[in-house]
């Protein structure tokens, strides 16, 4: 196991948890540990490896370098082409060539140097990649949805508590100041009672509307020199290779993915079940129905759902815009809008009420990067643990599921089972191909 950071022996200040363990204050890195570019001695440096140099592992790259206590060690990618590219962001950032690059990313788990590990393959290798980290004694950054299952959720969350392993999911809303500071009056009861919550999950953007167009099925292709195709399918079904199944439009099969649903519902859910205080539960009934893709991209469309928690409070969720969601409670309403973090309320006054000091406080993060870091040295709870990611996607799949049967689903959120229907809980874990296995 890597020896974690010391931080007196480093001379960084021990961060403090905010109400009650919520998240961790920002880590304080002294003047006199950081050189002459601003950035960290090298032994006060947190060591980085990253699985997954497509567009947003990469973005993710230039996120984490630009923090001052990192270094970028190592990238990994089974397409030669997104590996080399990973390490040519790294290098051309850190001024060097020193970024090792791998094809499998057990080579970089194997590393002792490396701390930390940022998981942005597609959804599908989340679980597998994530646990390998865990039990490697990494701490891990997996992007946002956590898994493309239930049964991939639940595995990670045993394994980073097994292990004793910070993870944070990349689900980045979570770190904005007005959706806590939305969240904070919820739970409050500046609105009264919640009755419901509108989750809004538009799905006319312009790559949704090229993958509505896609003509279907096509002839299998070449597959293309550099690229591990049998490796990139991992524990799915082997099907012939096909461009379009490829890098980002994987988001739209759900073999891989789980369409909008899971892509911006990891985002727009994820902020209800923090407005609820719901982040270790979920619905206990789950009616959806959708338009189904026809060929190649099968996700779905065009959608409604309701999901029913155990105290009558409803998520209300369609395809209509704008992108956020709504908190319906008996004394007005708060709308949160995702990817801008615009505010709404029943009375504009609502917004600029103070949270006394005897109320709940979700703190504030630094920055969804930072607060991963900080969590890092200090061993404290990030803003978006496993447990709260797994506990989002897990609504976001149910949704799914149910469309998938045709059925509304009984669930248990503490058995984490459908209790009405023996083949939506068959898609809660389906078969992995060999050899991968959790």
């Amino acid at each position: 196991m890597t020896t974690r950071h010391d931080l007196s022996r480093r001379g960084l200040l021990k961060a403090a948890a905010a109400s009650a363990g919520a998240i961790a204050f920002p880590t304080i890195v002294p003047a006199s540990a950081l050189g002459r570019d601003e950035k960290a001695a090298p032994s006060d440096r947190v060591v980085v490896g990253c699985i997954g140099t497509g567009g947003r592992g990469r973005g993710l790259i230039g996120m984490f370098m630009g923090q001052p206590d990192v270094q970028l060690a190592a990238v990994c990618d089974v397409d030669a082409s997104h590996r080399a590219q990973g390490k040519q962001e790294v290098d051309e950032r850190a001024g060097n060539a020193d970024c090792a690059s791998y094809h499998d990313f057990r080579e970089l788990l194997a590393r002792d140097d490396v701390e930390a590990v940022i998981v942005a393959t597609p959804d599908h290798w989340h679980g597998i990649a994530s646990v390998a980290a865990a039990e490697a004694g990494k701490d891990i950054y997996c992007e946002k949805p956590l898994t493309n299952t239930v049964a991939e959720g639940r595995a990670i969350v045993d394994a980073v508590e097994r292990h004793g392993r910070i993870l944070q999911v990349g689900s980045h809303e979570r770190s904005g100041d007005n959706a806590r500071y939305a969240c904070e009056l919820v739970r409050n009861g500046r609105i009264g009672r919640i009755r419901s919550v509108r989750i809004n999950l538009p799905d006319t953007d312009s790559h949704h509307e090229e993958a509505k167009a896609h003509a279907g099925a096509a002839a299998p292709e070449a597959i293309p020199e550099g690229f591990d195709y049998d490796f990139w399918l991992g524990h799915t079904p082997r099907v012939p290779y096909l461009e379009d199944r490829c890098h980002f439009w994987w988001r739209f099969q759900l073999a891989y993915g789980g369409g909008e649903m899971t892509d911006r519902g990891a985002h727009v859910i994820d902020i209800a079940q923090l407005g609820l205080g719901a982040d270790h539960t979920g619905p206990v009934h789950v009616e959806a129905r959708g338009r189904r893709g026809e060929g190649l991209y099968d996700a779905f469309w065009d959608y409604e759902f309701t999901n029913t928690y155990a105290d009558g409070v409803t998520l209300i969720g369609s395809t209509q815009g704008p992108r956020g969601l709504k908190f319906e409670g008996e004394d007005g309403w708060i709308f949160v809008e995702i990817h801008g973090g615009r505010l709404e309320a029943s009375s504009p006054s609502l917004l600029e009420e103070p949270i006394g000091p005897d109320e709940i406080h979700l703190g504030r993060s630094p920055g969804h990067q930072r607060n991963f870091l900080d969590c890092v040295r200090s061993r404290t709870r990030p803003v978006a643990p496993a447990e709260a990611g797994h506990r989002t996607a897990t609504i976001c799949h149910l949704n799914n599921i149910a469309m998938l049967v045709g059925t509304p689903l009984a669930w248990d959120p503490e058995a984490e089972q459908v209790t009405n229907c023996e083949e939506a809980n068959r898609l809660l874990s389906p078969a992995m191909r060999k050899p991968w296995r959790l």
